[in-house]
């Protein structure tokens, strides 16, 4: 819907997040090459409406906006949209004889949520280049400290203070906090006239919810579908109830990439791990070199390893883009679930049990290889415990051998000749 604005309308600005000198960093960093110089101006020109007021702004005219930032109104709408588009701002509207605009004032997503969003990250990349979008990461890279030889001192609350008997704790409401808006992608989808093209008979008034809306235009985003296709396709998945069958419209798009480019998925299962998620350099150990392996290999390559012709198996390559996508892993801590499922379930990725894992893990917030490696040896270790518990065999659970490169004392004892011919031996198959 494109709204007719005058410079006479009016507006005022409401922040609905806590926003600090780091986020305006984030912000010209990270969203001005997605969205341009105006629609940051814009974005902090209404900041700077807010003044003393904080959170809510007096009211101001649109003529206003075009005197201090001596732009267009239609530059100024361009800009709003933008910013809209990236979820840092939302806009209301009050009709009357001089309209009344809200418009609402988000944080931006953090570093880490940014560089490893699936749509934000790959665009960023593909407008400032491979050198640029190198410096801005590193910018953000947290040089990890190893504590390994450090005991936490810290002192707990009730160390210091002593309760006040009696009391009782206020519950305060509408207080200001950070909050990030969701992302969300239309993609240049005419969404009233797909759903015109679509007979009404065929679907019900909740199949095209906003959540539904939100997967096909992420969908058309990431496989590049324009409006015939993803007619054609939604209407070959609608069930019997009159809805979409979410799985099988995602099988589909997948399939349609994939036949117009030569059996390729979308880049992201081609991505390594991000450069400021990886362990620092210079660590030469068996372990180290391991998570290395895992950092600079795409899950893609990972998996082209284990094949003996070279090529993963299209429903491996679906799967692995499903854990990049729906899941949010990332491609060091996917290849370590794959190589990991391929040691314990016979080189089988059966996909219920991959996926079972990855919401595990997305649960857990874990990001780095070191801490998916970390997981997964308490869960290879916990597995055999068990199986040893139900087993009436016990030397068929003796002659188990955990394997190397999931064993937490591998960093801190010598390695036997056998455990470095099996970690050798796994390095070569990954690299």
């Amino acid at each position: 819907m494109h709204l007719t604005i005058l410079p006479a309308d009016t507006y005022t600005v409401l922040k609905k997040s806590t926003i600090s000198d780091l986020d305006r960093r984030l912000i010209t960093l990270l969203y001005q090459p997605i969205i341009g110089f105006s629609a940051v101006s814009l974005y902090f020109t209404l900041l700077d409406d807010l003044e003393k007021a904080e959170i809510l702004s007096e009211t101001f005219t649109h003529h206003h906006l075009m005197t201090s930032m001596q732009l267009k109104l239609e530059a100024i709408i361009d800009s709003r949209e933008k910013l809209e588009a990236v979820g840092l701002m939302k806009t209301y509207l009050k009709k009357s004889n001089v309209n009344e605009y809200a418009y609402l004032i988000y944080a931006p997503l953090s570093a880490s949520e940014f560089l490893n969003h699936p749509i934000l990250n790959i665009v960023l990349y593909n407008n400032v280049g491979k050198k640029e979008y190198d410096k801005i990461v590193k910018y953000f890279k947290v040089p990890r400290v190893s504590l390994k030889d450090y005991e936490e001192v810290s002192k707990n609350f009730n160390d210091c203070f002593t309760p006040v008997s009696g009391s009782f704790a206020f519950e305060q409401e509408d207080i200001l906090e950070r909050t990030s808006n969701n992302l969300h992608i239309r993609s240049g989808i005419d969404f009233n006239l797909l759903i015109e093209s679509i007979p009404k008979n065929m679907v019900s008034e909740k199949c095209f919810n906003e959540e539904t809306l939100d997967l096909i235009a992420s969908l058309a985003y990431i496989y590049k579908l324009d409006l015939e296709v993803l007619v054609s396709l939604i209407r070959d998945h609608l069930n019997e109830r009159g809805t979409i069958d979410k799985a099988d419209l995602r099988k589909s798009c997948r399939n349609y990439y994939q036949f117009e480019n030569s059996g390729r998925l979308p880049t992201v299962v081609y991505k390594t791990q991000p450069e400021y998620l990886r362990n620092p350099k210079g660590d030469t150990s068996k372990r180290a070199r391991l998570i290395y392996s895992f950092e600079t290999t795409s899950p893609y390559d990972l998996l082209a390893s284990k094949c003996k012709s070279g090529e993963p198996a299209a429903k491996d390559l679906r799967l692995v883009e499903e854990l990049m996508i729906d899941f949010r892993l990332n491609p060091g801590v996917v290849n370590v679930l794959i190589a990991y499922v391929l040691h314990i379930n016979n080189k089988k990725l059966v996909k219920n049990f991959v996926e079972t894992i990855a919401a595990q893990w997305q649960r857990l917030h874990i990001e780095t290889v070191e801490d998916a490696l970390k997981l997964t040896e308490k869960e290879y270790k916990e597995r055999n415990k068990q199986r040893y518990a139900s087993s009436r065999d016990t030397k068929m659970i003796v002659n188990q051998k955990n394997p190397t490169w999931f064993d937490q004392e591998l960093v801190s004892k010598e390695a036997s000749e056998e455990e470095s011919k099996e970690m050798n031996q796994l390095l070569k198959e990954i690299g």
